[in-house]
């Protein structure tokens, strides 16, 4: 069943619409994995931390609400489901139970940068089926490489810290 028709051409659209639901699923799960870790952070730096993760939640959850009505827009109906999100997410997630302050930064950096690495994929491959499409998946890669970036300066090491 057709509801909405798409104003890109069949290629465009099966190009577009792999590079939306795949980010999709990995904006949620970067939600998910956030939000794990929010609970779950232990050590010095909890709170910082604590709060570092909701920014990263919210920023995954409001680009995934995005990226799904665009889908939509196209046509392209978008699957948020868990199942969907356990057969598919492809980002590196939490052990079970209490993390580590460091760990958390750890994880959060790697879950990041490996979301910008594949968004950086879809960014080239929906350049010619749909800027439209492909400056959304910019501004994402934006927001993420940000969040990443702040992530990555927790675990710095002090200048005078034993070696």
């Amino acid at each position: 069943m057709t509801v909405v028709k798409s104003t890109l051409p069949e290629e465009a659209l099966g190009v577009t619409g792999a590079a939306l639901q795949d980010t999709l699923v990995d904006l949620l799960g970067l939600s998910l994995i956030g939000k794990q870790a929010h609970w779950n952070v232990v050590g010095p730096r909890f709170r910082s931390i604590h709060l570092q993760l909701d920014e990263v939640v919210a920023t995954a959850r409001a680009h995934s609400d995005t990226v799904a009505e665009r889908a939509a827009a196209l046509g392209v109906p978008p699957d948020g489901r868990p199942e969907t999100l356990a057969a598919t997410l492809a980002l590196p997630g939490t052990k079970d139970g209490w993390l580590r302050d460091t760990e958390v930064v750890e994880l959060m950096v790697s879950a990041l940068e490996a979301a910008v690495g594949r968004l950086r994929e879809r960014i080239a491959a929906t350049e010619k089926p749909d800027p439209v499409t492909q400056d959304l998946l910019i501004s994402v890669t934006a927001d993420l490489e940000k969040q990443r970036w702040m992530f990555q300066a927790e675990n710095h090491p002090r200048e005078n810290a034993p070696g």
